[in-house]
This record gives structure tokens, C-alpha cells and sequence, in this order.
């Protein structure tokens, strides 16, 4: 009887133990959340206290400073826990752990969220946005229904190579700017960043709604639309890091950051508007809001939305990308040779139109574009929310907490990229070195379901406008070289006064 009760027990045992999903028995054997390295909190004021002006290191302009030495402190896992009015954030640099969160992400994964661009859609403007909020700051049941009607006009790669004749018509007005507003040494102002963002926004109207807002016109007046949208946009940017990573008196009192991020997002919504209402009474077909509308003609909300995210967040990004790409090739002219040396034989003549296949055939352009992007992305990280308890890197992170995936920082490790402080393009064409790059280290545009709606326009734009540059002018910089800091965007600190020297046709 006895023998027969202790084969009970163990076969209980074992019933028990095959219910046990390897998920739990992963997490049963991790470490505890309590464990992960990171720099300690002080009562009442958590970590908040390292954001705060003086008393403070952390600073938001210098996160890339910051993100580097908790990395040499702590290691590939750090916790960044007891931010006030915030969950905990863990970052990651490890690119295996990375890959590992993306290829296990659900339907629906969770960015870490933006509570003030949440508070401004959902809440504050919930007459303007209702429902269908766009895909910026939106989560869930929302964020897959919109993200879902608007795909298809947004990735398809045959409709995106639509669009290269007037992307590449507002790349020969800027260079037709540049050659405009070069002095007698052939140099441009100090705020050729704004000249850049002009491109960026002109370009974005003609994708979105095929107007031409005349942002590249001579002797545009300060207070136009056009600067006055870039000014809003810029806005945004600078002020939604103090909101999201200090601690958020805005949900107490109405602060004067807030104040002028809430007036700076109005003025975004109030003009994309304006412009939609225009390119719809011209009866367009060529726009991404016109495809949208006939995919959705019952909800024309959605594509009014889907621009104002497209003016929102595209025009600082591309346009911080191409002045980082150009000051690249200026400090590298050998390599900057290299690239108009194969424009040369696809492109011969300034006067040649682009094409997809053109574009098809400059993997040098390509590789210049992906190894500036490598060095310095425009954004430094990305993330997730973890919408479920999960072991990352061995440790158990439980639900809620923001895991940031430390790009900048991992695409700059010789483990991953050897001679990583070299701008070396090479590293990107196939065949030409024994080293391929790890997939999830370097991911400017994201990855996944989640990964950015217009990396395939920001691409082609970004592609037809290096090439137009490069083909007509030599780019130089004769300056003291520059830091690279985050306002807002990551990108060169200093007036980028570069010098353009025709070339021969």
C-alpha cells in the first residue's frame, strides 16, 4: 500500500509539472526583477531627482552620455526604476535580447507610451482625433484599426515608387535653393538646418496631399505658414523630453512648458488642416490622403489623422537625417567621392530622371545613408511596454515596465561592428567584408508591427535627395568638427554652414 501511495504522489508530480508552460518554468527559474543592476533610487524622489537642473546629471540634451556610462557601469541590462509619476525602465544592449523581444511581440505590442501626446489626442482634443487617434501614442484595439486601414497605401512598395518623379522635383528645388543662398565662398547660413527642414516639409506635402506649399520659394516671410509649422514642429520636439522624462508637474497645474507644447501641437493640427481642406477641394488623386480616402470612403477621419501624424513627426526626423548624412560626407570626402563616382555612372547627366530602378542600382547611397544612421541615429533608442511578464536578458521584467533598446549606443560596440568609430559604408555592401552587421542592432525605423508607418517615403526621400546633392555639388566643412546632441533630434551641435562647390554636369 505504501509503494502504491508514493507512485500516486509522483505521478501527481508529473501531471502537475506537464501543465507548467515553458514560459513559467522560464520565468520560475529567472531572476528575481530586484536583481537588475542599475543606478539606485533615493526615497520619495526615485531616480527623478538625476533629471532635476543642477543637483541632477542626467541631462535630457546628453541621454547619449548618460545611455553609455550606465552601460560601462551596469552592463547590457540596466534599471532605470522609481521615476515619479512613471513606470520603471529597463535598457537593453544586448541585440540577441532585442531580437528576442521583437520576434515574441503580440498583435498589438505597446511602445512606451507619451502620457502628454496621450492626454492631447484622447482627452483635450478627443473632438479633433475621437476614435481613430493616428498611430503616434495610440495603443491597443485603436492603434491596430488604424494601423491596419492605412497600411496598405502607406508600405506597399509599388505605390511608394509613385511617388519619385515629385520627390525628386522638390530635391532639384532645394538644390536650387542652395544654390540661391550660398554666399560669395560658396557657403550657406548657419541655419541651413531650417532650409533643410523646409525640404523635409514640402516634400512630405507633396506625398501626403500632392500640393506644393511653396516652402523652397525666395524671401519666404518669417511669420508664414511654413515657418510657422516648422517653428510648431521644433516646438513639439524640444518641449515633449522635459514633459516625458522630468517629473510631470503638467498633470498638476498647467506649466509653462506645457502651455507652449499644447500651443505648439495646436498650431501643428490647426494648419495640416488648413492644407487638407485645400488639397481635397482641388479633387487630387496623386495624394496618400486621396488613396486613403478611397480605401476608406467611409471614413474619411482616418486620413485626415494620418497626415497630421505625417506632419507631425516626419519633417524633424528626415530632415535631421539628411544633415547628419551631409556633414558625414563632409568630414569624409574620399568617401563622398566614392558615392558621386557611382551616381556618375547610373545618373551621367544632372538632367537624367530618377527612377526606382536608378535608385535600385546605388547600393554605395544606400550604404552611406544606413553607416550615418549607424554612427548617429536620429532617434537613439526604441522600445517597448511589456504588455505581459517576460524574462529579458535572465531577469524577470513584469508587466509595465518600458524597455528601451539602447540603439545608439550598441551600433557604436566593436562586438558589433568593428573599427565602430569609423564611418566605413563598405561594411554595408555585400561581399566586401567578412563581418555582417547583426540585424537588430541598428534599426533607425524600428522593427515589427510597430515599426515606423513611413520608412519606406522617408527612404526614397532621403535617397533622392543625397543623390541630387552629391551629384551637383562637392560638400565641405570647414569647421571646428562638431558634438552630435540630442535637440531634438540627434544631430550635429552647431551651425551646419557648409560649403557647396558646383560640379561640372
Amino acid at each position: 500500500m505504501a509503494v502504491r501511495a508514493v507512485l500516486r504522489v509522483f505521478a501527481r508530480r508529473q501531471s502537475t509539472a506537464a501543465t507548467i508552460l515553458p514560459e513559467q518554468l522560464e520565468w520560475r527559474d529567472a531572476r528575481p526583477y530586484s536583481e537588475v543592476p542599475g543606478p539606485k533610487p533615493l526615497p520619495v524622489v526615485g531616480n527623478t531627482w538625476r533629471f532635476l537642473p543642477y543637483i541632477g546629471n542626467f541631462r535630457i540634451e546628453e541621454v547619449d552620455r548618460v545611455s553609455r556610462e550606465l552601460y560601462h557601469k551596469y552592463g547590457p541590462v540596466v534599471k532605470l526604476a522609481g521615476l515619479l509619476g512613471r513606470p520603471d525602465m529597463v535598457f537593453l544592449y544586448d541585440a540577441d535580447e532585442i531580437e528576442r523581444v521583437f520576434r515574441n511581440e503580440e498583435l498589438m505590442p505597446h511602445r512606451p507610451s507619451m502620457p502628454s501626446l496621450n492626454y492631447y489626442k484622447h482627452v483635450l482634443r478627443k473632438d479633433i482625433f475621437g476614435q481613430h487617434a493616428g498611430v503616434i501614442a495610440v495603443h491597443g484595439k485603436s492603434w491596430y484599426s488604424f494601423r491596419t486601414k492605412v497600411q496598405q497605401a502607406m508600405l506597399q512598395p509599388r505605390i511608394v515608387k509613385l511617388y519619385v518623379k515629385p520627390i525628386e522635383d522638390t530635391a532639384k528645388a532645394f538644390t536650387q535653393r542652395i544654390n540661391k543662398i550660398r554666399d560669395e565662398h560658396l557657403e550657406v547660413p548657419e541655419d541651413f538646418l531650417n532650409e533643410i527642414h523646409k525640404w523635409s516639409l514640402e516634400s512630405i506635402a507633396r506625398v501626403a496631399l500632392d500640393i506644393r506649399l511653396g516652402c523652397l520659394d525666395d524671401d519666404l516671410p518669417h511669420d508664414s505658414d511654413t515657418q510657422t509649422l516648422i517653428n510648431a514642429v521644433t516646438t513639439f520636439f524640444e518641449k515633449v523630453g522635459v514633459l516625458e522624462l522630468k517629473f510631470p508637474f503638467w498633470k498638476i497645474f498647467n506649466t509653462p512648458t506645457w502651455c507652449t507644447y499644447i500651443k505648439s501641437l495646436d498650431t501643428i493640427t490647426r494648419m495640416t488642416k488648413k492644407h487638407i481642406q485645400q488639397a481635397q477641394q482641388s479633387a487630387r488623386t496623386d495624394s496618400l490622403l486621396q488613396r486613403v480616402l478611397a480605401l476608406e470612403p467611409g471614413h474619411p477621419h482616418i486620413a485626415h489623422v494620418l497626415a497630421i501624424d505625417m506632419f507631425l513627426v516626419g519633417i524633424d526626423t528626415t530632415s535631421t537625417a539628411v544633415a547628419s548624412i551631409l556633414y558625414q560626407l563632409s568630414l569624409h570626402p574620399d568617401k563622398q567621392e566614392q558615392l558621386y563616382n557611382e551616381i556618375q555612372q547610373v545618373l551621367p547627366s544632372q538632367e537624367t530622371p530618377i527612377t526606382s530602378q536608378h535608385l535600385e542600382q546605388m547600393s554605395y547611397l544606400k550604404a552611406c545613408i544606413k553607416e550615418t544612421l549607424r554612427m548617429y541615429p536620429v532617434v537613439i533608442g526604441n522600445g517597448r511596454c511589456m504588455t505581459r511578464d517576460t524574462v529579458i536578458a535572465g531577469y524577470q521584467i513584469p508587466a509595465g515596465t518600458h524597455v528601451v533598446f539602447q540603439h545608439y549606443v550598441i551600433s557604436n560596440l566593436e562586438q558589433y561592428f568593428p573599427e565602430a568609430d569609423k564611418f566605413l559604408p563598405e561594411r554595408w555592401l555585400k561581399h566586401s567584408c567578412n563581418h555582417k552587421p547583426h540585424p537588430f542592432v541598428s534599426l533607425p525605423f524600428g522593427y515589427g508591427r510597430r515599426m515606423c508607418l513611413g520608412r519606406r517615403f522617408a527612404d526614397l526621400e532621403i535617397q533622392i535627395i543625397i543623390a541630387k546633392i552629391v551629384q551637383m555639388f562637392k560638400i565641405q566643412y570647414k569647421y571646428k568638427k562638431l558634438e552630435y546632441r540630442i535637440h531634438p533630434m540627434y544631430t550635429p551641435d552647431g551651425p551646419l554652414k557648409f560649403t557647396f562647390i558646383n560640379r561640372t554636369s
